[in-house]
């Protein structure tokens, strides 16, 4: 017993020693301008913004997440990270220089630019909806692995990793974020390799484990399946092009080619998670079949030293302050942006306490739904069908700005959010994933624009944005 409680101290120990030296430095490095808290200033290099990308979206949701629908369905829920590789590549040919010389740092600000005011405001409200519900998943996969780590309930630990990430999102700012996430990440990436290492050593390696595993487990498509997959593409690609947060970390780099760069680095960092974090949990279905799926990833800490499952916990938790921060950043500032600026018209040292509060409420928000969050997995791919809608509707308008109007334009991602919002809660009927009702719905509307009466001399008259 007393074993088993200094092991418990010296893991929740580590934990709080790493999370007061973070804090300390995110305080140090805090912004200090508005500027510095929304974009960096524009100062910062390309390989940060790029570890900052890879860790915003492949943060603890993401670990967790594909861990647990691993081990329920096989090697092939690693689509799940390699989907934002492919995503992160594209972002960097087609699009990173068109955000960048757009000079906006909002996804709202873009889509304003072609359909005017109306379509900022709705795309904010779907942009905010969806990066709440993110939080909510990043707290629930966090605190999943901080409970079976320090032995606490998913209550306390959820409500643990609430307190300390405020830090971060309240006085860092995406300059003190940028900087201190590659700290994070470094911290992140060992210790998903000492988690494959452990796993690996437990099974006896991977042929044992193929052997005792149904032979899907390892096919390209498992029992996911590839319609599945398909979606998990489509809608992590529509994510990456269209969510806040990315918008905002490209807007912050140096020049045009420095934005391109740091997505390319996003992307090429994305690629090796996706085949380790499926390997550990095929290993955990092997090694524990009757475990509950969501503790594939952390069941493993259990089995380590206490040195290593201090390193291993103190991964996770630094994902999930990632995670949470820049969630908690991007939400604050389409708030301040499109709501509260407007509103209030507040001078530079009014917008930056103003902003402060801001972050606080959108970080602790999430926290009225986290003990009625579903899969994990399941739910971060639901907030990316949301955002795939606002990406639609804004490739659209850059690309065919001939198709569809203002009106239209608001019409598509109304219907678009409460038509996927509805299949998502009636659990994907006929088979159906979610993502493509949010894909096809705002392409349907804005293509009947040129069918209704009127629409298309609306669609010619450019917005005030745009000219």
């Amino acid at each position: 017993m007393d074993l088993f409680h200094s092991r418990e101290a010296l893991i929740a120990g580590s934990v709080i020693v790493y999370i007061v030296l973070t804090s300390i430095l995110a305080y140090a490095l805090r912004s200090r301008t508005s500027a510095q808290f929304m974009v960096g200033s524009k100062a910062l290099p390309a390989v940060v913004i790029g570890i900052l990308l890879m860790s915003e979206f492949i943060g603890a949701k993401s670990t967790v997440g594909t861990a647990q629908e691993a081990f329920e369905k096989g090697m092939a829920a690693g689509w799940s990270v390699h989907a934002a590789a492919i995503g992160f590549l594209l972002l960097g040919l087609i699009f990173a220089r068109k955000v960048y010389t757009s000079q906006q740092h909002t996804i709202s600000g873009l889509v304003e630019q072609r359909y005017g005011n109306g379509a900022r405001i709705v795309v904010s409200i779907i942009m905010i909806y969806a990066l709440l519900l993110v939080n909510v998943g990043n707290y629930v996969s966090g605190a999943a692995a901080l409970s079976s780590a320090i032995h606490t309930n998913l209550t306390v630990s959820t409500f643990i990793i609430a307190a300390f990430s405020a830090v971060y999102y309240v006085f860092g700012g995406l300059k003190s974020i940028a900087y201190v996430t590659v700290l994070h990440s470094i911290v992140k990436l060992t210790g998903i390799a000492i988690l494959v290492g452990v796993a690996a050593m437990l099974s006896g390696g991977l042929e044992p484990i193929r052997q005792g595993l149904p032979a899907d487990y390892f096919s390209w498509d498992g029992l996911v399946g590839p319609n599945k997959i398909f979606a998990w593409i489509v809608g992590t690609v529509g994510a990456i092009f269209s969510t806040q947060y990315i918008v905002q970390a490209i807007a912050s780099n140096r020049n045009e080619g420095a934005a391109r760069t740091s997505v390319l680095i996003a992307a090429a960092l994305c690629l090796p998670l996706g085949f380790a974090l499926g390997f550990i949990g095929v290993a955990a279905r092997y090694l524990y079949p009757t475990q509950d799926s969501l503790y594939a990833l952390p069941v493993f800490i259990e089995q380590m030293s206490p040195a290593l499952a201090s390193v291993v916990t103190v991964s996770l938790v630094a994902s999930v302050l990632v995670s949470v921060s820049t969630v908690a950043l991007a939400t604050t500032a389409l708030v301040m942006r499109d709501f509260y600026v407007p509103w209030r018209k507040p001078d530079a040292d009014g917008e930056l306490r103003a902003t402060r509060y801001v972050a606080l409420a959108v970080g602790m928000l999430p926290l009225l739904c986290v003990f009625f969050t579903p899969h994990i997995l399941e739910l971060s791919f639901f907030t990316r069908a949301l955002r795939l809608s606002i990406a639609i509707v804004a490739c659209l308008g850059v690309y065919l700005p001939w198709l569809g109007s203002p009106r239209t334009a608001v019409a598509s991602l109304i219907a678009s959010g409460v038509a996927t919002t509805a299949w998502y809660l009636l659990g994907n009927p006929y088979g159906i994933d979610n993502m493509y009702v949010a894909a096809v719905v705002p392409a349907l509307v804005l293509a009947a624009d040129r069918f209704i009466p009127g629409a298309r001399s609306s669609a010619a008259r450019p917005t005030e944005a745009a000219r």
